[in-house]
């Protein structure tokens, strides 16, 4: 016999909906945009759908500028359009702060979880309260050592404060605190050292954990346009938003030349978000489901 669904459960159902098809619509309103002409996009009456579909915001925002698509100790690669280069400085910016990010923090937090040594606690006290200190408190001392270490206006400037996140050793120690102890124990016994028994035991139990940090990251990663503003000034050094934002005028804005910009830029965040969805789904709702 099938269950009778509430009331509640439809009007959940409603919800749900209407809030999934206002995200839905702004992503909707970016893409067909970038696709309309200009007095399409200026028009006081909203146009809901291109009556014909152009590329010239797209061929503006790939031939207004032109740089190196790669420079790499030193070897410049070959020109091309400036927003291809923002776009995979932004890609390399957001991907290599994720990696580093979940290596370093599965490696705190299952040392924070299951070692044993002295000034634990306070360590694990002050992780918890660095994540409540605002960026903007550390800003300043934070430009000097960038540019005390040579890397100021250099991609990792943005890449390596990312690397010590707080939340990601915080989450993943919660996520090692699941593992049992019997397991480690058992490779210890097996002849497994330090960095086999991480790897083979405790990692594939704390892949979700991993998996919704990686997501976490990455949209993190992308979306700090204030320590990307201050830390990158070159035109061959920016990302993606920072270089749509240099394109525009004084007294101006070309919608167009931005919803492209922003169509191109969403691209590599949902595909990351498809590919670690179950890891990030099961993340969430791991604790939810502990008895």
């Amino acid at each position: 016999m099938k269950e009778k669904k509430s009331l509640f459960y439809y009007l959940s159902c409603i919800l749900i909906g209407l809030v999934a098809l206002l995200f839905t619509f702004t992503l909707y309103w970016i893409i067909t945009g970038s696709f309309k002409t200009r007095p399409e996009i200026m028009s006081a009456t909203p146009v809901w759908f291109p009556s014909e579909w152009v590329m010239s915001n797209y061929e503006k925002l790939m031939s207004s500028r032109s740089a190196p698509l790669f420079s790499i100790f030193g070897i410049q690669g070959p020109n091309g359009p400036a927003a291809l280069r923002w776009l995979i400085n932004t890609v390399f910016m957001a991907v290599a702060s994720m990696i580093l990010t979940c290596i370093t923090s599965s490696m705190a937090g299952y040392a924070l979880a299951k070692k044993r040594f002295a000034g634990r606690g306070l360590v694990f006290t002050l992780i918890v309260c660095a994540m409540a200190l605002p960026k903007q408190v550390i800003l300043v001392p934070l430009v000097r050592l960038m540019a005390g270490l040579n890397l100021y206006d250099n991609i990792w400037s943005v890449i390596f404060p990312i690397v010590g996140w707080p939340f990601g050793v915080f989450l993943l120690k919660q996520f090692s605190e699941g593992v049992p102890g019997e397991m480690i124990e058992a490779a210890r016994i097996d002849g497994a050292g330090e960095i086999k028994t991480f790897v083979e035991v405790v990692l594939p139990m704390i892949k979700p954990g991993i998996g919704a940090l990686a997501i976490f990251t990455f949209i993190n990663s992308w979306n700090d346009y204030f320590m990307q503003l201050i830390m990158l000034t070159t035109s061959e050094n920016l990302t993606i938003s920072l270089g749509i934002a240099t394109m525009q005028a004084e007294n101006s804005t070309d919608f167009g030349l931005l919803m492209a910009g922003s169509a191109l830029a969403a691209v590599p965040i949902i595909a990351i978000f498809l590919v670690f969805q179950k890891y990030f789904t099961k993340g969430i709702t791991m604790g939810a489901v502990k008895g």
